[in-house]
């Protein structure tokens, strides 16, 4: 018989909210002046590899420092989270903060053309994607969606087939694409009236998360305190 698994309240709370975040800087950055992803890699590998076939070196340079820049946030994480269990006490409240205040000096760039301001986002979003945690074997990851649309189809397959499936990935799977695309959608509706500046929104958004957490993981600590010492 499958052990039964569970994620935290605070994971489901987070992962949803961080994935709707995620959606909204996607969808600025498609709408915006280099109408391009800032939450994965692969559109920017390909015209990466793109540019390198036309020897475009306008376009290598800047492909190339948007792909730099979001494994430069991946690195902060690691460096900041340092480990890859989800588990309450994790200094994600720092990331988050750090990811905030990037995403802040983005918008000033962006609403101005610059390049730059792209670069600052994708650090920012670099570090976001490198908080994914790994919960009982399971990856739990907030700014792209690929690889939940990939296991939802593996297991469609499965029960289809009559075997067991792992209902948490399922929900976990279902949770992350909703929200991402409810954040798109968001994404879409504020640029509309904020263009680049739309940016703002997850910005105070991800550091309301990060202080949010910071509180609640010193309520957790100071709680467990309490009960030792009783």
């Amino acid at each position: 018989m499958p052990v039964l698994r569970q994620l935290p309240g605070w994971a489901w709370v987070g992962g949803g909210v961080l994935a709707f975040i995620a959606g909204i800087v996607n969808a600025a950055g498609y709408l915006g002046f280099r109408h391009q992803a800032i939450t994965n890699l692969t559109g920017s590998t390909t015209l990466l590899g793109a540019s390198l076939g036309t020897a475009d070196g306008t376009e290598i340079v800047h492909w190339g420092l948007s792909v730099a820049a979001f494994v430069f946030g991946a690195v902060l994480s690691g460096i900041i989270v340092q480990q890859h269990t989800l588990k309450l006490g994790r200094r994600y409240g720092l990331a988050l903060v750090l990811e905030s205040l990037l995403l802040f000096a983005a918008v000033p760039l962006m609403t101005r053309g610059n390049p730059a301001g792209i670069y600052l986002a994708s650090i920012g979003i670099g570090l976001q994607n490198g908080m994914a945690s790994t919960y009982s074997g399971m990856v739990f990851r907030t700014t792209h969606v690929s690889g939940m649309f990939t296991d939802l189809g593996i297991y469609i397959g499965q029960r289809l087939r009559g075997l067991q499936v792992d209902t948490l990935r399922i929900r976990v799977c279902v949770l992350v694409v909703t929200a991402f695309t409810l954040g798109g959608a968001a994404g879409a509706l504020l640029f509309k009236l904020m263009q680049e500046r739309t940016l703002l929104v997850p910005a105070a958004l991800t550091g309301l998360c990060g202080l949010g957490y910071s509180i609640y993981r010193q309520y957790r600590i100071s709680m467990e305190r309490r009960a030792d010492a009783g």
